[in-house]
């Protein structure tokens, strides 16, 4: 079923197994609708109960079948990752050194510009802005005032 997210408008699909998911959930909780959560934002975009049946309408029958061919075809899970050797393990295994304990930081490393590079450059302001008022206004101290 191709569904469109009413928030991001992502399109995205329920498969068969999630379909099957989605019409026992909402048969067995006597709901009205059922809330499809979107990839892209994780948001809830409502299915009615009558379009999900329209999109399966012998949904039980094909329930049935799904059971039957799980018990045929049983899925293995997933291994588990095999424990490697990782700093982070390695870390965790050795006594920190007495430089690396809580309240020391560490030393930043700081970038340092290529050579072929230039900077940009700065701002550079016109010879007028001297003379304008404004600046006059901003020489002049709080509280007193100038007559020209």
């Amino acid at each position: 079923m191709n569904i469109r997210c009413s928030f991001c408008q992502t399109p995205y699909t329920l498969s068969r197994v999630q379909m099957l998911d989605a019409l026992q959930e909402v048969d067995s909780k006597q709901l009205t609708h059922y809330d499809a959560h979107c990839p892209r934002c994780r948001r809830a975009t409502q299915i009615p109960r009558q379009r999900l049946e329209m999109a399966m309408p012998n949904w039980r029958d094909e329930l049935k079948e799904f059971e039957v061919e799980m018990k045929e075809h049983p899925q293995q899970e997933a291994p588990l990752p095999a424990p490697e050797s990782t700093p982070v393990a390695e870390a965790a295994s050795t006594p920190e050194p007495a430089a690396a304990k809580k309240g020391a930081t560490k030393p930043k490393l700081t970038a340092k510009p290529a050579e072929g590079k230039s900077k940009p450059a700065a701002r550079q302001t016109t010879p007028s802005a001297d003379t304008k008022k404004s600046n006059d206004r901003k020489a002049g101290t709080k509280g007193t005032s100038k007559k020209k």
